[in-house]
C-alpha cells in the first residue's frame, strides 16, 4: 500500500505545472491588455496571483485526500485524468486570453473549466466533505472570472473576430 503523504505528489505536481505554465502565458502588461477595456468591478491586478496561488493549493490538497479515499487505483487514475484535463484547460485560458488576445475563444474554454472544476468537485464530495468544501473556492472563482471574461468580452466587441461575428453588413 502507497503511503497516504505520496497520493498528494502528482496533485501537487500539477497544480504548480500549470501554476507555471500559465504564468507564462499571462501578459498582464502587454499594451493589448493594458488598452482593453475592463469593468470597474474586476478585482485590482495584486488580487489575482495571491488568488490562484490559494486556489492551486487547496485543489492540490483536496485532490490528495481524494486519492488517499477512492477506493481503487481504476478510480484513482481517472480522477487524476480529470484533474489534468482540468489543469490543462485552466493553463489554456491564459495563453487564449493574453497571448492569442482572444477573449471570445478564452470564453469559451472558462465555461469548460467551470464545467470541468463542478465535476472535480462533485466526485470529491462523494468521497470526502472537506475536499468538495476545499474545492469549492476553486469552482466559484472559475464561475467568477467567466462572467468577468464576458464582461471584457462585451466591453470590447472590436475583440471579436470578423469571422464569428454576428453583425449585419450594408445591402442585406
Amino acid at each position: 500500500m502507497k503511503a497516504p503523504w505520496k497520493r498528494y505528489l502528482l496533485p501537487a505536481a500539477m497544480c504548480a505545472a500549470a501554476a507555471g505554465i500559465g504564468s507564462f502565458g499571462t501578459k498582464v502588461d502587454s499594451d493589448w491588455y493594458k488598452n482593453v477595456t475592463k469593468p470597474a468591478w474586476q478585482p485590482p491586478g495584486w488580487v489575482f496571483g495571491p488568488a490562484w496561488s490559494t486556489l492551486y493549493t487547496l485543489t492540490a490538497v483536496a485532490s490528495g485526500r481524494v486519492l488517499t479515499r477512492l477506493p481503487d487505483s481504476r478510480d484513482r487514475r481517472a480522477y487524476l485524468g480529470e484533474l489534468a484535463a482540468n489543469m490543462a484547460v485552466n493553463v489554456a485560458w491564459s495563453w487564449l486570453f493574453f497571448s492569442a488576445r482572444r477573449p471570445d475563444a478564452s470564453l469559451v474554454d472558462s465555461l469548460i473549466l467551470e464545467a470541468s472544476t463542478l465535476r472535480l468537485l462533485r466526485k470529491a464530495a462523494a468521497v470526502d466533505k472537506t475536499a468538495a468544501l476545499m474545492l469549492t473556492p476553486y469552482a466559484a472563482w472559475v464561475g467568477f472570472a467567466t462572467v468577468l471574461n464576458g464582461e471584457i468580452l462585451r466591453l470590447n466587441p472590436d475583440e471579436m473576430p470578423r469571422s464569428l461575428s454576428c453583425t449585419r453588413t450594408e445591402g442585406r
